[in-house]
């Protein structure tokens, strides 16, 4: 849908505002704002109760996602900003978050970060606020504003000197009216393609799962694996302990260099995180081995690679496969390598560890307190089920196929989200600087 343009322009006087309509206003957004008005004082008793707002707390698009009921005493040193009904937080510290919310019928406690600069109205529909202080050319000019590299900030007084567009009140009342139904309209597409992704997901391990517990053949004899949990698999497979099918290398190569050792590539946690597949490449980190770590951690085809500790069990015994021979590129910390032996296929264990049979068994293992993690031990003695070797390939063919489908639909519903989410800021963007005229929509 196209949107008129006003009748009549006129130069704002600013250079990276261009042309605002002829009866809007250009104003330095502390004359028409307040900011930081309200602190939660020191003397606040101990024991009362707030609920806080932190920067990780708040989205751009989504506004504020997360909240932490605490007592006073027991709250960070930041936790000191009142806000009420209207106000508008902006981020001005790591800037590039772009942590905005608006404010809409509080809880009466709540407290936001010193990391946030508490915009209020004075002269500004509070939905039109809310939406100037989300608009692309603000937000650039936050972060342009910024000092620090590794943490940028702002300072709130240098935020609120940013100039605005101040159309009329009532015009304002207008654009916000607008802007609501139309990014009502936008969320509601990207809602039901996020809602596609997640039973893109659930379809995709659902298949995996079935592959590798009953096979391809639905008219397959089938017997009781002895595990409850598992069920029934084909009468031909075996169920055997993962050491009987692979070695399993617990990794002690960490990032540290040491004397007399070789340099190295390193595939660390995260490149196994997030990724499916560890190739020739990847941004691998440099480190240094020993010849002993090396001759035993070097990635060979057919490896798996799998997340042996972390904070949660959800992140342990994530898997990534190495179709290739990376000869340099050694395994890392936090990882532990399984080599499949001659009667079984790389590719099929690691369609196995994607399994919910394999995470749920590697759920039930782990152990730890402050981090859980599977040791030697729980993954050697891990019991799956394993075919014969040429049905484990056949298998292995067949999940790729069907992967690379539902990771095809899955990039097209991500790019579908990413083009609306552009939409909506450029229409936010057009709006608020008169770029389009919506008095008539």
């Amino acid at each position: 849908m196209s949107f008129p343009r006003y009748p009549k322009y006129q130069p704002s006087g600013v250079e990276w505002l261009g042309d605002v309509p002829g009866h809007w206003e250009v104003k330095r957004l502390k004359y028409v704002t307040t900011h930081n008005d309200d602190v939660l004082d020191e003397t606040t008793p101990p024991e009362t109760e707030i609920v806080y707002v932190d920067i990780s707390g708040v989205d751009g698009v989504n506004g504020i996602t997360a909240k932490e009921p605490m007592i006073f005493s027991a709250a960070p040193s930041r936790a000191r900003r009142r806000v009420r009904h209207g106000d508008v937080i902006v981020s001005t510290v790591r800037t590039y978050l772009r942590a905005i919310a608006k404010i809409r019928e509080p809880e009466e406690n709540l407290i936001v970060s010193t990391g946030f600069a508490v915009v209020r109205p004075c002269a500004l529909d509070p939905d039109f606020l809310g939406y100037l202080l989300s608009a692309r050319f603000f937000i650039e000019q936050v972060i342009a504003r910024s000092t620090g590299v590794s943490y940028p900030a702002i300072n709130a007084s240098e935020l609120v000197a940013i100039p605005a567009t101040v159309p009329p009140l009532t015009e304002q009342t207008r654009i916000a009216v607008f802007l609501d139904r139309e990014t009502a309209k936008i969320d509601g597409l990207v809602a039901e393609q996020q809602r596609l992704m997640e039973l893109l997901k659930e379809k995709r391990q659902a298949v995996i799962s079935h592959a590798v517990t009953r096979g391809l053949n639905p008219k397959a004899p089938i017997k009781s694996s002895g595990i409850e949990w598992l069920g029934d698999v084909p009468a031909h497979w075996e169920i055997k302990r993962l050491k009987r099918a692979c070695h399993v290398f617990p990794s002690n190569v960490d990032k540290k260099s040491h004397d007399g050792e070789t340099p190295v590539l390193l595939c660390n946690y995260t490149d196994v995180y997030y990724n499916d597949t560890i190739i020739a490449g990847m941004d691998f980190m440099a480190a240094t081995a020993s010849s002993d770590q090396i001759a035993k951690f070097t990635l060979r085809a057919g490896d798996t690679i799998i997340t042996k500790d972390s904070e949660t069990a959800d992140d342990i015994a994530i898997s990534a496969y190495v179709p290739a021979d990376l000869p340099g590129v050694v395994c890392g910390y936090h990882l532990s390598m399984v080599r499949p032996l001659s009667e079984t296929a790389g590719a099929f264990v690691k369609r196995l560890f994607d399994s919910s049979y394999a995470k749920s068994c590697f759920a039930v293992l782990a152990n730890g307190l402050t981090r859980v993690g599977l040791g030697q031990y729980e993954l050697d003695n891990v019991e799956l089920p394993f075919p014969p070797l040429a049905e484990q390939t056949r298998i292995a063919e067949f999940l790729d196929a069907e992967t690379a489908r539902f990771d095809t639909l899955t990039a097209e519903a991500q790019r579908a989200i990413d083009l609306l989410q552009e939409r909506r800021t450029a229409l936010i963007s057009a709006a608020v600087t008169g770029q389009i005229d919506v008095r008539g929509v």
